[in-house]
């Protein structure tokens, strides 16, 4: 019954939701505030002027306007809302006809991938890496090149990427601030990327497309920017979500901008905007489309002193244990160094201490975990003493 295709799918399902699952199962046995799980990357933090942008949709907006069916871009003056605010923010040249609405940034990616690929091409990503993204390149008969992570700064490491860039590369996706973590690639660090793209793209021939997947943009702290890819490079395409600025993940929002400096632009928002619809989504949410504009004219955005403060106090607690980690500066996540070589063995000595955290070979990455710190700040103070028994247990307390 089940397909060749889909079963490697089924047999490699994300450990993180896994976890996720595990984290309810024991929250019915001992109480939900005796159990400490950051294996999920579930926004806490309410933007309560959501709903009132729902509500004022709702009361103001034509029902059939609102309800019905759009062009599978999405509705042209939230586009041409989005695309004035970053030209605003970022200084960049973008009109409606430039972005594309879609079901979160997820199906953003595989718009893109699903117009670009043809089988056997190679997409290239950077470990540690979100982990879907095997996935959707798969999806397409598309393979996975991985690029080994350096351990040290969690920076990509571009002289490795130089080496694995071939004639079948089609596509490269960075994580922008990074999942699992927290790193924020710097303009250097971009400029550096595309100045290799640039120079294989002449070696080869070929397009490379720089696809920047951006939900946690938003979330950079102590004035870190984030650069906008598309002033680097002039094949690069960004997919964002509003799931974690606007604490909204269930909606499944996002877009996608190809910019006119793309080669065959108006062929690839052209194909972009129909694989929308044959992918299945048809469109974006209607009425959470109009939602986002609300917001958008309303500065409306996610509280980061709450995350930052919840960043701050879990990362100078586990440093204080012994744990080694890189200090995030987006995100909501930590990338902690497991104390022994098998993570998988930690998350397991974690779990009996009702700490429920995410094995770094879920991202390409082991010998580590991911804690995502998107909980309360209350929750972090509970689970310290369970940290500190860890750290013993372990060896790591100073």
């Amino acid at each position: 019954m089940i397909s060749e295709k889909m079963k490697p799918f089924m047999a490699n399902n994300s450990a993180i939701r896994a976890m996720f699952e595990e984290g309810k199962r024991m929250a019915a046995v001992y109480g939900r505030e005796n159990v400490y799980d950051f294996s999920l990357g579930n926004p806490n933090v309410p933007v309560t002027q959501v709903t009132e942008a729902i509500l004022d949709v709702v009361k103001n907006e034509d029902f059939m306007t609102l309800h019905g069916y759009m062009s599978n871009a999405g509705y042209e003056d939230v586009r041409q809302t989005i695309a004035e605010s970053l030209n605003k923010r970022f200084g960049t040249n973008f009109s409606f006809k430039n972005l594309i609405m879609t079901v979160g940034a997820a199906s953003g990616l595989n718009i893109i991938l699903k117009s670009i690929l043809n089988p056997g091409d190679e997409v290239i990503v950077f470990a540690p890496y979100f982990v879907e993204y095997n996935a959707y390149v798969r999806n397409y008969d598309g393979n996975v090149v991985v690029i080994s992570p350096d351990t040290e700064t969690f920076m990509p490491k571009l002289d490795e990427f130089e080496t694995k860039i071939t004639a079948k590369t089609k596509a490269v996706i960075i994580n922008n601030p990074n999942n699992p973590t927290g790193v924020v690639y710097d303009e250097a660090t971009i400029k550096a990327m595309a100045a290799i793209l640039e120079k294989k793209e002449k070696e080869f021939g070929t397009s490379i497309v720089l696809i920047s997947d951006e939900p946690y943009r938003e979330l950079a702290y102590g004035g870190v920017e984030v650069p906008f890819v598309t002033k680097y490079y002039h094949n690069a395409v960004v997919g964002y979500s509003y799931s974690k600025s606007l604490s909204v993940p269930g909606e499944r929002i996002g877009y996608v901008v190809i910019p006119d400096e793309v080669d065959d632009s108006a062929a690839l928002i052209g194909a972009a905007t129909i694989a929308n619809r044959v992918i299945g989504c048809v469109n974006a949410p209607s009425l959470v489309q109009k939602v986002i504009k609300y917001c958008i004219e309303h500065e409306v955005t996610v509280d980061l002193e709450t995350y930052e403060k919840n960043r701050n106090l879990i990362y100078g607690a586990l440093t204080e244990y012994g744990f080694t980690c890189a200090k995030p500066d987006g995100a909501f996540y930590l990338f902690v160094k497991s104390p022994v070589e098998n993570e998988k063995e930690f998350c397991e000595v974690a779990k009996k201490h009702h700490v429920l955290v995410v094995p770094g070979s879920s991202f390409a990455c082991p010998g580590y975990v991911r804690l995502a710190y998107c909980v309360s700040y209350e929750q972090i103070e509970r689970s310290l003493p369970a940290f500190k028994k860890i750290a013993e247990e372990y060896g790591l307390c100073k």
